[in-house]
């Protein structure tokens, strides 16, 4: 989760630390520090009452053996994020996944845990480990180390690309051409993360603003504090910056019964002309 989201909001897990699918408790923080209890952040304020969807971003599989596979049940939104999530069942364990955007109930997603000397067709909604797909496959909901979870591509509409493998490790580039090599056992979903249309809808209102949990950037006019705005602060100090002259220097010279020498430094000033 990012800096300016737990700013925003604190999500209650439970104490035992078992994955659940039950909708968790949400406190909203308001721009304030979740320690301190300082305001950190003035444009945080406000929103509608939401529940958090717990999100796996794990998706193992073993190596050797069948894979492992799961069926779509429903596809939802869940207000703490721009993605939608997916609630997948596979025997006794039911998991909210990030869904894809071709991703509708009923579907059949599996997980595959073994690097295949030829690299295999991928399928949107399964997951490979990155060393099992070939170049040029989009992907999401990247892994940074093995084991680690989704840490790359997990918003919505955001999707990787696969440009090549180098010792053991593969390079992928994400939207805003940031480039990064992780290793070829991290886990990958193929296809676009969903809900692609989020940033292309507008806002419409000041009070929808206000619904996302935005404080108003502008209105009446009050004298900034530096809270709610930039604070006036009278201007700084003109400095003149110069080198004081230094005293002169006695230079003896090796050669016998000649006079000594006074040397005098130039003074230089750093002030512009």
């Amino acid at each position: 989760m990012s800096e300016a989201l737990t700013r925003m909001y604190k999500i209650h897990f439970p104490e035992d630390g078992q994955y659940t699918i039950e909708p968790l408790r949400v406190t909203k923080l308001a721009g304030r520090d979740p320690l301190t209890g300082r305001v950190v952040h003035g444009k945080i304020g406000g929103g509608i009452k939401m529940k958090h969807l717990w999100v796996d971003i794990h998706r193992t599989a073993p190596k050797e053996g069948p894979p492992l596979v799961e069926r779509v049940m429903s596809i939802q939104r869940d207000l703490t994020r721009n993605a939608f999530v997916a609630l997948t069942i596979s025997g006794d364990k039911v998991r909210y996944r990030y869904a894809t955007t071709s991703m509708k109930p009923g579907d059949l997603i599996t997980t595959y845990g073994d690097i295949p000397r030829i690299p295999v067709r991928p399928k949107e909604g399964d997951a490979h480990p990155l060393g099992a797909l070939p170049i040029g496959t989009k992907v999401c909901c990247i892994e940074n180390l093995p084991g680690n979870g989704a840490r790359f591509a997990i918003h919505a509409g955001v999707t990787a690309t696969i440009t090549r493998k180098i010792s053991g490790r593969v390079c992928f580039t994400l939207p805003n051409k940031q480039e990064f090599a992780v290793p070829q056992e991290c886990m990958a979903t193929v296809g676009q993360v969903s809900n692609p249309e989020y940033s292309s809808i507008p806002i419409g209102s000041a009070q929808a603003n206000r619904l996302l949990g935005n404080r108003p950037s502008s209105g009446l006019w009050h004298r900034k504090t530096g809270i709610h705005g930039r604070k006036l602060r009278n201007p700084k100090k003109l400095k003149v910056t110069s080198v004081e002259p230094k005293p002169k220097t006695v230079v003896g010279l090796t050669l016998p019964g000649l006079p000594k020498i006074m040397v005098r430094p130039p003074i230089r000033s750093l002030v512009p002309v």
